[in-house]
């Protein structure tokens, strides 16, 4: 059947769901846990986690939010994206990502998305490259290589 990707906001009735996503062991030390990332956004009121979904069926988690410092114009972050390890290898990756950043760039009216990411975690990068991000020579205080998707260079490459 054809997919389709909704995304809906974390919520006491998705929240047990949420938690119960898990990647697969060589993947986990690359990405903060979904209990991690709700208790952060618990915390800090920026933070959107939404659940990822093909029609009902939960598939995956991401966050995302936009960060100000005073005065400043901001960035949108994608701080988060997984596929649950029971999902994972469907096509779901590309599609949940593309989904996701229409939602973002929609949600905000920014013309930029950020991410930042270890760099020998090739699956995520040749992923995040699909839709346009790129690396724009800066570090997050991880030492995570930051990547950035002008919004021109998503549109042209669907």
């Amino acid at each position: 059947g054809e997919t389709m990707i909704r995304l809906f906001p974390a919520s006491k009735k998705n929240r047990s769901d949420l938690l119960k996503l898990s990647l697969l062991p060589n993947q986990t030390h690359f990405i903060e846990s979904v209990e991690d990332c709700l208790k952060e956004a618990d915390a800090l009121s920026l933070w959107r986690p939404v659940g990822i979904y093909d029609d009902d069926t939960l598939i995956g988690f991401a966050m995302y939010g936009l960060w100000k410092k005073e005065g400043d114009h901001g960035r949108v972050w994608l701080d988060r994206f997984l596929i649950d390890k029971s999902q994972q290898n469907k096509g779901y990756g590309k599609k949940a990502l593309i989904a996701l950043i229409q939602h973002i760039f929609e949600s905000y009216g920014y013309d930029e998305v950020y991410l930042s990411l270890y760099e020998d975690n090739t699956v995520a990068l040749n992923l995040y490259k699909k839709p346009g991000f790129s690396f724009n020579g800066e570090k997050d205080i991880h030492n995570e290589r930051i990547m950035v998707l002008k919004k021109t260079a998503f549109q042209s490459c669907l």
